[in-house]
């Protein structure tokens, strides 16, 4: 053999071992979750359980509880040499002052200030009230022919959110709008997420005394919104990896911020505690397709202002740049129970907006791995109060697990998963009783795997039956 074919030979050699040797040493879902342990979540949650106790019983966004929390995830990301960052977003604060107040026929009723962002002059706001022929005052032919040039609508709380009765109102010349409180709400809520920064008139709710009052008079009345909102600036956390590609990004999120009354350590202590130590045994580099970024978000509790306002911050090719948003929220409730967001809206539809696609690919990767954990899963509703949601009405394909809330576990999900029929999945939920003393092991045991898996599989590859749309099919909005 001469030397020239020796060194060709040996070339050859080489490169199909270091060609095996990638294949052998390139992510395996199944291994990254193997890795994903109980105890592992469990050191976390103690953590936070130690944070909360030192700190007034909680986490909740705006507490010292909240910023030691802060510091400990992006601390422990920063050491596995991610790269980190913890951005900036403005949180509502308590209202300051002020006496809101309707003042009809010489007397002055309660009303609620709802566009907090929005007050009404020096002096009020003059005008006289007129309503729309149907009562909700949700679209403008709700309005017929009633000209509310210059006045102030009154509308009842059903059919559509605050926003939607003020864009109506407002196509029709109103100057402010009155929302009579009923008690019977509308369907996806009157107050949706961050609504009040889709205010620009003032807003007032009233009660039937004052709404009473209102039908007894057609002089002018003074409505009086002069609460001032008081706006803070708060962190979430997010760590990408440095390997995968920039342009195919799998977003993984849990809430960090517990609500005031007590330490949120399965809400949402138990879903940060996983998405965490998925991200560590994960790595900074890990020999994947695709980035991975990490997101611990402040404020789900107070309204979804640390996603919602991440989204809103990002530039369209950054947006584009996401390839699907995974969100856990609640993943060790005492009384167990195993859902996947219904992505593909095989169950009750409760969402007004389409799924975006490649949800339901999403639900089918995390179902098939459940089912395979003998945790046979049901579909979780799509809603507007998780982390998700302004994730899926920019368009990014969302999907993630939980193991319930206050929803009261039913006679066959007991038959299907064990525990209690009739009582909440969580009975501890946003409550002081929130601790690690009642976060459930096994629950953890299979959740926690289920995350790493998913994560896995999405940074290997976003292609394949359940996978989501390419980088140039995306157009976000």
């Amino acid at each position: 053999m001469t030397g020239r074919r020796l060194a060709a030979v040996l070339l050859v050699t080489a490169l199909a071992g270091c060609s095996a040797q990638a294949a052998q040493t390139a992510l395996d879902p199944d291994d990254l979750a193997g890795r994903v342990t109980v105890d592992a979540i469990f050191t976390h949650l103690r953590k936070l359980q130690e944070i909360a106790d030192q700190h007034d019983g909680n986490r909740a966004v705006g507490s010292t509880g909240y910023d030691a929390s802060v510091d400990y995830v992006a601390q422990l990301l920063r050491d596995k040499g991610f790269d980190v960052s913890t951005p900036e977003f403005e949180r509502m604060g308590a209202m300051r002052g002020g006496h809101p107040a309707l003042r009809v026929s010489g007397r002055d009723f309660r009303a609620d200030q709802a566009s907090m962002l929005v007050t009404t002059a020096p002096g009020g706001l003059n005008a006289p009230t007129l309503r729309p022929g149907k009562p909700s005052g949700c679209a403008v032919t709700d309005y017929g022919s009633v000209d509310v040039s210059g006045a102030i609508a009154v509308v009842d709380e059903t059919g559509c959110s605050v926003v939607q009765k003020q864009n109506t109102a407002l196509a029709k010349g109103a100057v402010g709008l009155l929302v009579v409180d009923t008690g019977r709400p509308a369907p996806g809520g009157l107050f949706t997420t961050g609504y009040y920064r889709q205010l620009t008139v003032p807003v007032g709710i009233i009660d039937g005394e004052a709404d009473a009052a209102l039908r007894r008079t057609s002089a002018p009345v003074r409505l009086t919104l002069d609460g001032k909102a008081e706006m803070m600036k708060s962190r979430s956390v997010t760590a990408q990896t440095k390997t995968g590609s920039a342009a195919d990004v799998v977003l993984v999120g849990a809430h960090l911020d517990s609500v005031g009354g007590g330490p949120g350590i399965n809400d949402d202590g138990s879903g940060v505690a996983a998405v965490l130590e998925t991200a560590l045994q994960l790595g900074s580099s890990p020999r994947v397709a695709n980035g991975v970024r990490f997101a611990f978000w402040g404020a789900e509790e107070m309204g979804l202002d640390g996603s919602t306002q991440y989204v809103r911050d990002l530039a369209m090719d950054e947006l584009d740049d996401l390839a699907l948003y995974l969100n856990f929220d609640m993943v060790g409730s005492p009384n167990t129970g195993f859902f996947t967001y219904d992505g593909d809206q095989s169950g009750q539809a409760t969402h007004p907006k389409a799924m975006p696609e490649g949800s339901a690919g999403i639900e089918r990767t995390l179902a098939g791995y459940l089912n395979l954990a003998g945790a046979r899963p049901a579909d979780m509703p799509i809603g507007a109060t998780t982390d998700y949601h302004p994730f899926l009405q920019a368009g990014v394909p969302v999907g993630g697990a939980t193991t319930g809330s206050s929803q009261r576990k039913t006679e066959v999900q007991a038959r299907l998963w064990g525990g209690r029929p009739g009582v909440a999945f969580d009975p501890n939920n946003h409550t002081a009783r929130d601790t690690i003393d009642n976060v459930d092991a096994r629950a953890l045991g299979i959740m926690g795997p289920a995350i790493a898996f998913a994560v896995g599989t999405y940074a290997r590859s976003i292609e394949g039956p359940n996978g989501v749309p390419a980088r140039s099919k995306r157009h976000r909005g």
